[in-house]
């Protein structure tokens, strides 16, 4: 991902993201997250449209090991890419590499309770409510509320396999 690409995709979402997420801005930004990105503790993911547009970035972060193997889901959409299912389909799949590939066994989501698009994905793809955490995280300068949506790797198993047969 080229950085010009990133920067121009970042410039024409300002609105979007306003009061929702704080991506890089600048091509030091860039840098700190791509190296923060290949450190272990934090994957991430570009969404690509179809039109080879940058749709969207999808990251696991804050990766633990161990006998609780989880990542903190951050993500975030650009315009023009918006409502038309893209974030919601790479999700899945990213989430498939976390529970397959990255050998997680849970993942989080910590949602702004205003933010219904991201409520409402979360919750399609098998997400439960897990927890409310008020002034949770400093972003635009203000400390905001979150919820917290988990999805474990059981939980993964069952929304991929609805079906439940009994003998």
């Amino acid at each position: 991902m080229r950085s010009a690409e990133f920067l121009d995709a970042v410039g024409r979402s300002r609105t979007l993201h306003e009061g929702l997420v704080e991506p890089p801005t600048n091509a030091a930004g860039i840098r700190h997250y791509v190296l923060r990105k290949n450190s272990g503790r934090d994957i991430g993911h570009f969404v690509i449209a179809d039109d080879e547009g940058l749709a969207g970035v999808i990251n696991l972060n804050d990766i633990k090991r161990g006998s609780h193997s989880v990542a903190t889901l951050g993500y975030y959409a650009f315009a023009p890419y918006t409502g038309r299912g893209l974030m919601r389909n790479a999700l899945k799949r990213v989430a498939c590499l976390a529970f397959e590939r990255y050998a997680l066994d849970r993942l989080e989501a910590n949602i702004q309770p205003g933010n219904t698009a991201s409520l409402a994905m979360v919750e399609a793809l098998g997400f439960r409510y897990c927890s409310f955490h008020p002034k949770f995280m400093k972003l635009a300068g203000r400390h905001r509320d979150h919820q917290r949506w988990v999805l474990t790797l059981a939980e993964w198993h069952i929304a991929q396999d609805p079906v439940r047969i009994r003998a």
